[in-house]
């Protein structure tokens, strides 16, 4: 059975507001799941006709844009951030350690960021192949643009030019928290990025490589509403899912 995956825009919206929403959706996936299994339910078994509530979890796609924020993951080192939180307040800059994994990063306009909330035993139960497939999305929507880019080996991430050592540049960012094998945070992918505001940081911990995003790499604005869809088909492809 193909996994089921309810696709929402959710436009531009506050950071804080998005990861409650996340929050919301995780804890009610788990929930429904741990009902399922009390039930005696497998995780493809479609549940009773007359028991909505053992019915399958519905995993959930969001698709926002932010305005300007810091996220520090669970593995990240404050220090990293190097703007002072007066110049973050005169920014206009928001700032929030969180419970993904991963180190420093930062959204805002320009920036596509999806948050794929998934019951993986409805997929597989491999979190290294669904973040290798998170990423081979990004490596694709970037070859329809006639950028090259890949992984470096040791690093999180997508990079362009990834072969090319200390020129290699970061053009989207990972960040997944897992549980119960249920999935929520995911990727940044900075397409016509402000890339300015990533002086405020060390990306992603990582001090001697630069960013980039695809609007830069391809030297003129793009359409975002097309890039992600484009994202969205390759996830689609990749992930086997099937949209509702």
């Amino acid at each position: 059975m193909t996994g089921r995956v309810h696709i929402e825009d959710l436009g531009t919206r506050d950071y804080k507001e998005t990861w409650d929403l996340q929050e919301s959706i995780f804890q009610d996936i788990v929930q429904r799941k741990i009902a399922r299994r009390n039930a005696g339910l497998a995780p493809k078994d479609p549940g009773p006709a007359d028991a909505p509530d053992l019915d399958m979890p519905q995993s959930r796609m969001l698709w926002v844009e932010h305005p300007h924020v810091l996220t520090l993951g669970k593995s990240g080192e404050a220090a990293n951030v190097v703007a002072s939180q007066e110049e973050l307040a005169r920014l206009g800059v928001q700032y929030y350690p969180i419970n993904r994994g991963g180190d420093i990063t930062y959204h805002g306009p320009g920036q596509i960021v999806g948050y794929p909330i998934l019951d993986l035993d409805q997929f597989f139960t491999d979190i290294h192949k669904y973040l290798r497939l998170l990423e081979e999305a990004v490596i694709r929507t970037c070859k329809d643009h006639g950028v090259t880019a890949g992984r470096i080996e040791g690093l999180t991430g997508v990079w362009v030019d990834p072969a090319s050592g200390k020129s290699a540049r970061k053009i989207c960012a990972f960040g997944v928290k897992c549980s119960r094998w249920v999935t929520m945070h995911g990727l940044a992918f900075n397409v016509n990025t402000d890339l300015a505001f990533f002086d405020l940081i060390v990306p992603c911990g990582i001090a001697d490589r630069g960013v980039t995003s695809l609007s830069q790499e391809v030297g003129q604005p793009l359409d975002q509403h097309e890039v992600r869809l484009q994202l969205q088909g390759h996830l689609a492809k990749l992930l086997e899912w099937q949209e509702v």
